[in-house]
C-alpha cells in the first residue's frame, strides 16, 4: 500500500510560508500584526492604490506586504481569516461616491474601530521628490518602528471637552496597540531604525474636531568627536569592506600626498570636499554605548577586568565614562504622510453600537432607545 502524501502547501506544518503571507501566530504570542487592505480593489483609483503600498511598507515587517485583493473580497472574508493567521489589526482604505479618502482601524476579533477621513495625503515617492538626499534601504523595514504620539489626550485643567476623555484614552491604546512593546533595558538601540511620529492638532476653536498628522522618519546617527576627515576615511573603509559596492569616487585620492598627516589636516588636498553634509553642530547629539566585540574570560580575567573597572570608576569623578561614544541623531523622512480626521468610533468590527460621532449627537432618551 502507497504512503499518503502530505500537502504541504496548505497544512500547518509546512516549513516554508509563501512570499508577503501573514506568518501563523504560535500559543501564546502576542505579537500584533496588521493587514492593509483597500476595499474595492478597481474602485479606489491609482493614488489610493499606492498609498495602501506606503501604508503596508510603513507597517513592516508584521504585516502582509503582498496581499492581493480582489473586487469580489467583502469584509467578512478578511475577518474570517484574521483568527487563524493571528491578525490582530485592520486598516481598511476605501474611497467614498462623493470623493472622499476613509481609513478604519479595526482590531480583531471584537473591535472596536476608528473611523478616520484622510484630508491629505502624500506618498512616499512624492516626499522623496521634494528631498535633496533621500534615504533608500531595505534594511530599516527588519524591525518595527518607535511609535511616538503627541498631544493625545487633553490637561485635566481644562474644562467642557467636547471629545470625552475615555474616547482619547481609547484611541491612544488602540494605536499603541499597532506595534510590539519596547522594554528599555532589554531593546538594543541599534535596532531601533525608524520612527512613526503622531502629532494631534490643537484647535483653538472647542469644535469637537480629532485630527491627526502622521509623519514617518528613518533614524540616522554619526559618530562626532572626531575631524571630518577622520569621519571620510572610516566611510571609504566600510564602503571598501561591503559586498556588491564598487563605487571609486567616494575615496580620496591619497597617491599625490607623501604622508597621510597631509590629508588630515588638509583635506581638500585628496580632492574630497562637499558642502552638502549635515553640519554635526545642528544635529542632537546622545550618548550609547559603543559596540566592541566580547570574548569568552575565565575568573581570572574577569576578576582581573572587574577591579580594573572599579579602579577607574574612583579616579574618574564626573569625567566621560570609558565605552561611551557620542552621536548626532538625524530624521530622514522616507513617507507617507497622512492628515487623518476622525469621525466615529463603534464597538464592534466596523458594526456595532457608535459610542462617538463627530457630527450626530444624541440625547441619553435616544441612547435608552436604541440599546432597547
Amino acid at each position: 500500500m502507497a504512503r499518503r502524501r502530505v500537502k504541504k502547501r496548505t497544512h500547518v506544518g509546512a516549513k516554508g510560508a509563501p512570499p508577503g503571507s501573514v506568518p501563523i501566530a504560535k500559543s501564546g504570542e502576542r505579537t500584533p500584526k496588521s493587514m492593509v487592505i483597500r476595499i474595492g480593489a478597481g474602485e479606489v483609483g491609482p493614488s489610493v492604490s499606492q498609498l495602501v503600498k506606503d501604508v503596508r511598507s510603513m507597517m513592516e515587517p508584521g504585516t502582509a506586504s503582498r496581499l492581493k485583493e480582489r473586487r469580489s473580497n467583502k469584509l467578512r472574508d478578511y475577518t474570517t481569516m484574521a483568527g487563524p493567521l493571528g491578525v490582530s489589526h485592520l486598516m481598511l482604505f476605501s474611497r467614498s461616491t462623493s470623493g472622499n479618502t476613509n481609513m478604519r482601524l479595526a482590531i480583531t476579533p471584537r473591535g472596536p474601530t476608528l473611523h478616520f477621513r484622510v484630508e491629505k495625503y502624500s506618498l512616499c515617492k512624492d516626499v522623496m521628490k521634494a528631498m535633496k538626499h533621500p534615504k533608500s534601504g531595505k534594511s530599516e523595514y527588519l524591525t518595527a518602528p518607535l511609535l511616538v504620539m503627541n498631544n493625545f489626550t487633553t490637561p485635566e485643567n481644562s474644562t467642557n471637552t467636547p471629545i470625552p476623555r475615555q474616547l482619547e484614552s481609547l484611541t491612544t491604546t488602540v494605536f499603541q496597540s499597532l506595534f510590539p512593546p519596547i522594554s528599555p533595558t532589554a531593546t538594543p538601540l541599534t535596532s531601533i531604525k525608524r520612527v512613526l511620529l503622531l502629532n494631534r492638532e490643537t484647535s483653538s476653536s472647542k469644535d469637537g474636531t480629532y485630527i491627526l498628522n502622521l509623519r514617518h522618519y528613518a533614524i540616522t546617527t554619526k559618530r562626532t568627536g572626531l575631524p571630518k576627515s577622520i569621519r571620510r576615511l572610516n566611510a571609504a573603509d566600510k564602503l571598501l569592506s561591503s559586498a556588491g559596492q564598487k563605487r571609486k569616487r567616494g575615496l580620496p585620492n591619497l597617491g599625490k600626498l607623501h604622508d597621510v598627516a597631509d590629508y588630515l589636516l588638509d583635506p581638500s588636498a585628496g580632492g574630497y570636499t562637499s558642502a552638502s553634509e549635515t553640519e554635526v553642530e545642528t544635529d542632537a547629539e546622545v550618548e550609547v554605548l559603543a559596540t566592541s566585540a566580547r570574548k569568552v574570560l575565565n575568573r581570572k580575567d574577569m576578576q582581573r577586568r572587574r577591579d580594573a573597572a572599579d579602579g577607574e570608576e574612583k579616579r574618574s569623578n564626573g569625567t566621560v565614562r570609558s565605552g561611551v561614544e557620542r552621536r548626532a541623531v538625524k530624521l530622514v523622512e522616507l513617507g507617507p504622510r497622512m492628515k487623518m480626521r476622525l469621525t466615529k468610533i463603534e464597538e464592534g468590527v466596523c458594526t456595532g453600537k457608535v459610542m462617538w460621532h463627530e457630527f450626530i449627537n444624541k440625547s441619553k432618551e435616544e441612547i435608552k432607545q436604541m440599546d432597547k
